[in-house]
């Protein structure tokens, strides 16, 4: 593939420059679509408002996205203090015409629980790239004030917000140049103690709440601003027929660099600090589907709860069906009665 693409005038830069095109018309139609229906939102939260149990419920009927990781103790907290949701593109309502519409604000409200002392919890992901060519949502730890013996996360959020901190405080190191050893950093007490509770926690059965604590890449928004700026200026370059010089990626990488990058990976563990790597995606969930969906999720959530015996055939058919083909997404479950006696 690599050798056909030689054989023609088309470079590698010209494609993505090309595809970055296409992801400007995307963020674009999300900057539009932002401005013409923050009116109706703002309808649709008041009518909700007036709905008892709208937003448990709706979390109740949560795409299998969302749904997989919420445990039966988050399940409980939820449906039991949950008042609302919110989305808002943040940066938009500060400078609607400059800031950037993929960054996302996501709040809970919450009436008074058994757990947690926090009425308002809010998780701001931005949408930052780094001078080494990552792209993407970045975000903070938020803090929750568990009350006595009830932290759902087991002390993990409060481990990485530690930990955080102690990052924001020093200086970002810069990026070490190609074939330049990275100069090891001992652990400091909170990494090692994070550290240690990842390796014996796991990431199966992780509390939803520990998404609260996702960080992905640290990305200041000055060094975002930088590479925003430089990539901007190769694209004019090249659109203007300048030869701009290729980045290091997207050299052969040799074997003596390759071990020495799997020797680093086993020892530098601050890439992988993190306690709920999907953060970022369940962030996007929730932002492009349960809250511009929630009308459809709370309407879901009345449907009657026996099935039919055509349904149950009809199940028994996929299973056939999924033997044959391969595993599919699967289709969102019909989960039981309303804990807060509802009317289906």
């Amino acid at each position: 593939m690599a050798a056909e693409l030689e054989e023609t005038s088309v470079s590698y830069e010209e494609l993505r420059d090309l595809e970055n095109e296409f992801d400007e018309v995307e963020v674009e139609i999300i900057r539009q679509q932002y401005a013409l229906s923050k009116s109706l939102y703002v309808k649709r939260a008041e009518l909700v408002a007036k709905i008892p149990h709208f937003w448990p419920l709706v979390f109740e009927q949560a795409p299998m996205d969302i749904d997989e990781y919420i445990q039966p103790s988050d399940s409980a907290v939820l449906l039991a203090s949950l008042k609302s949701i919110s989305v808002s593109r943040f940066e938009l309502d500060e400078d609607e015409k400059n800031g950037d519409p993929r960054s996302v604000a996501i709040r809970f409200e919450f009436a008074d629980n058994d757990h947690f002392e926090n009425k308002v919890l809010e998780k701001k992901f931005w949408w930052r790239q780094s001078t080494d060519g990552f792209a993407g949502l970045v975000s903070e730890p938020v803090e929750i004030k568990w009350k006595k013996g009830k932290d759902l996360t087991d002390g993990l959020l409060a481990l990485v917000k530690a930990v955080y901190d102690e990052q924001v405080a020093k200086p970002k190191e810069p990026t070490p140049a190609k074939g330049a050893k990275k100069e090891k950093v001992p652990l400091t007490k909170n990494q090692k103690a994070l550290k240690e509770k990842i390796e014996s926690t796991g990431m199966g059965g992780v509390s939803f709440f520990a998404w609260f604590g996702y960080i992905g890449e640290y990305v200041t928004a000055e060094e975002n601003k930088i590479a925003v700026a430089k990539e901007k200026e190769e694209r004019q370059k090249r659109k203007a027929g300048e030869e701009v010089p290729k980045k290091d990626e997207d050299e052969e990488m040799g074997e003596d660099d390759e071990e020495e990058e799997e020797d680093e990976d086993e020892d530098d563990w601050e890439d992988d600090q993190e306690i709920f790597p999907t953060g970022d995606a369940i962030a996007m969930a929730i932002a492009d589907d349960l809250w511009p969906g929630a009308l459809n999720y709370f309407i879901q959530a009345q449907e009657p709860d026996m099935m039919s015996d055509v349904d149950f055939e009809s199940d028994e058919d996929d299973e056939d069906d999924d033997e044959e083909t391969g595993p599919k997404r699967p289709q969102k479950k019909h989960k039981g009665a309303c804990a807060h006696g509802c009317a289906h």
